[in-house]
């Protein structure tokens, strides 16, 4: 799997302000990277839903419980949220396919220095397949099987001052994961799966001199960088049913360590001449997160309640290091060549989700969520302007007949403003206008 590098350090963002000195160097990420799972990739988007650049949305139904869907997973999806829960799941094999479209409004940044450092971002359309599939019962044992995308992001800033570190940064990410589940007591269950981790990426600055710079001969700075990985990782799980409508649940998924190799091409230029340049390997190590999650869900009459608390250990992410095949410290490529600092700290989310069955044939769903960001004031940047966000959500689903199931929902996360002070991140402004509207339609088919 493959993750992508984030926000200005603070180190690049002092040297782009320092314009009357005349070098600009800009410490950021990279990578794009190849097939493996080809068909998904096709249509795969890179996309920021939650905390960081995690995306915890992943089946019809989470996407209506805003994620509140650990403890009370009747569907097929269960594969994925809690194996565990396939045990109490009806004697018989499900499938779930389904597609988000996502929108992901432009991001605007105001510079409290000056409108030459002032940015809006490309807002972004993505279409993002899921599956899901859970088996039968086999003396207690049941299996899983889902396709999903975990991690992600997507921003690309076309202004001179977010683009020196975030002219084009994306991440693409499909996690496999086949999972069984054993049914130790009629009220308990264990299960558990491996994480099979793929991810392709690209990270794209451009620094120029600004048109009041008059000192530098350097004419622009630029750095494309890109790499893939695959790694594997495990999740575990476990139900307890204490009483008729009452559960409680528990997940963890492992942290996943990436070493991302590719193709990096660094370059500055005076005019249109190349006074340095670099095309060879790069390379980037980096640690996805691990997550815990503890639910519990209750049912009364047509109603089921859940609350979850997800744990994400960000504090993993501490910095994101370059290496290539020759060093370029106390050149003009210098910032390209540092490591950068991110510092990130673990975060909570609180979810609440409701399920209510209108008729025998109708369902609605309703969620909220609220996250913390993981990104401190210190190094935060144009690659995720992130904040702390609330999520609501809504679901219908309609049993059209004994085997066909047909779902929708539709999610609004609302990031909330986030002023950046000054000497911290090399930024002074505030950023605006962050959020996401995911629309998802599916189909679960039981045979």
């Amino acid at each position: 799997m493959n993750l992508v590098s984030m926000c200005p350090d603070s180190y690049i963002c002092q040297l782009l302000l320092q314009t009357a000195a005349g070098c600009f160097f800009s410490g950021k990420n990279m990578f794009k990277f190849k097939t493996l799972t080809v068909f998904l990739f096709v249509f795969l988007p890179t996309i920021v839903l939650a905390s960081g650049f995690q995306i915890p949305h992943q089946s019809v139904t989470a996407v209506g419980l805003a994620g509140a869907h650990i403890a009370y997973t009747p569907g097929p999806d269960a594969a994925y949220y809690n194996p565990a829960n396939m045990s109490f799941l009806s004697d018989s094999w499900k499938i779930e396919a389904g597609i988000t479209s996502l929108y992901l409004p432009s991001i605007d940044y105001s510079d409290n220095r000056s409108p030459l450092f002032d940015g809006s971002s490309d807002s972004e359309l993505f279409y993002l397949p899921l599956l899901h599939l859970s088996s039968n019962d086999y003396h207690g044992f049941r299996f899983g099987l889902s396709l999903t995308s975990p991690f992600g992001l997507a921003k690309s800033w076309d202004q001179p001052f977010p683009a020196a570190t975030s002219k084009k940064f994306s991440l693409n990410a499909v996690e496999l994961n086949p999972t069984a589940s054993y049914l130790v007591f009629d009220n308990l269950s264990i299960g558990g799966g491996l994480r099979l981790l793929y991810a392709k990426g690209e990270v794209v600055n451009e620094i120029t001199n600004p048109p009041f710079n008059q000192l530098s001969p350097l004419s622009s700075l630029s750095r494309t960088m890109e790499g893939d990985d695959i790694q594997a990782g495990y999740n575990l799980a476990a139900t307890l049913r204490p009483a008729s409508g009452w559960a409680i649940a528990t997940t963890y998924r492992s942290e996943i360590e990436l070493e991302l190799d590719g193709d990096a091409s660094l370059q500055a230029l005076v005019g249109n001449a190349a006074i340095m340049h670099y095309n060879g390997f790069g390379t980037l190590e980096l640690t996805l997160p691990a997550e815990f999650s503890l639910a519990t869900s209750y049912g009364i009459k047509d109603f089921t309640f859940e609350v979850t608390w997800n744990r994400t250990f960000w504090s993993s992410f501490d910095e994101l290091d370059f290496q290539y095949d020759q060093s370029f410290l106390t050149t003009p490529l210098d910032g390209f060549d540092r490591a950068v600092k991110k510092d990130w700290q673990d975060t909570n989310a609180i979810r609440f989700g409701v399920t209510y069955e209108l008729t025998n044939s109708l369902t609605t769903n309703l969620g909220f969520a609220i996250d913390e960001s993981p990104v401190p004031d210190s190094t935060i940047g144009f690659d995720l302007p992130d904040s702390d966000s609330y999520t609501y959500g809504a679901g219908l689903q309609y049993q059209q007949n004994k085997n066909l199931l047909i779902a929708l929902s539709y999610m609004y996360q609302h990031i909330t403003s986030r002023t950046v002070p000054a000497q911290a991140s090399g930024l002074d402004g505030e950023f605006t206008g962050a959020g996401a509207h995911a629309f998802t339609v599916g189909l679960i088919y039981e045979f």
